[in-house]
């Protein structure tokens, strides 16, 4: 199975490493072909990281050829970062999951498992460890999302995704910022990928860095892009 991950970050010199090495050790298991070759990527797209990450980074890649880099010159923001990654993959799966740690990366496994029999497999969160205020937001936002567009899913913003390449080839992403998660599923309906897999998927408290996704400048970003969207796709 030929498989390509994304990991965007932006400032996560604390948990990169762990993160991207974890990533690779799975990858290798379940990408191995008959051939006995591993044909898997790790793109790993530094959105203008401002700490240690970049450094990192380029240690990672020097430790393993299946891994490369997208730098952005400046923070564009969640959205241009998964998108980067996404675009610029190669394989015939592409799967995006945030480098926070805060996943269990060995369960990418399930997703990819059903990629073959449906155009999306998203992951939803059984118990979300998060603050209560991004869990309220995150139900707004979800309700918004579905009121506007008619988008039903179960956790729209889980960043547990495995695509195949060719929808994500076929789709225009236009945000850069929070939005993207529902662009991708709102434009891929509208063409016609209709076979979207929800399944569940654990999440655990972050331990290091800072979340950027409950900044208010973020959550004001998000619902403008919002009702773009709705105005150009209405």
């Amino acid at each position: 199975m030929e498989v390509s991950l994304t990991l965007p970050c932006y400032n996560e010199e604390g948990n990169i490493k762990e993160v991207a090495s974890k990533a690779c050790t799975l990858l290798a298991l379940f990408a191995d072909t008959p051939e006995g070759t591993s044909k898997y990527e790790l793109i790993i797209v530094d959105d203008g990281s401002t700490d240690r990450t970049p450094d990192i980074i380029a240690e990672l890649i020097e430790e393993n050829p299946n891994i490369r880099v997208i730098h952005h010159d400046v923070n564009k923001g969640y959205g241009a970062a998964v998108s980067s990654g996404l675009k610029n993959s190669k394989y015939k799966y592409v799967c995006f999951v945030d480098s926070d740690g805060q996943f269990d990366l060995a369960e990418l496994k399930k997703l990819i498992d059903l990629i073959p029999d449906n155009d999306i497999v998203i992951g939803y969160r059984t118990i979300r460890n998060d603050p209560f205020y991004r869990i309220l937001n995150a139900k707004l936002y979800g309700l918004l999302i579905r009121i506007l567009f008619g988008l039903k899913v179960r956790d729209i913003n889980c960043a547990f995704k495995v695509f195949k390449k060719d929808v994500i080839d076929d789709l225009y992403i236009e945000s850069d910022g929070a939005l993207v998660n529902a662009e991708i599923l709102i434009k891929a309906k509208k063409k016609g990928y209709n076979k979207i897999k929800e399944i569940p998927v654990s999440h655990y408290p972050r331990t290091s860095g800072k979340q950027t996704g409950a900044n208010l400048k973020v959550i004001i970003k998000a619902f403008a892009e919002i009702f773009r969207l709705w105005k150009k796709l209405r």
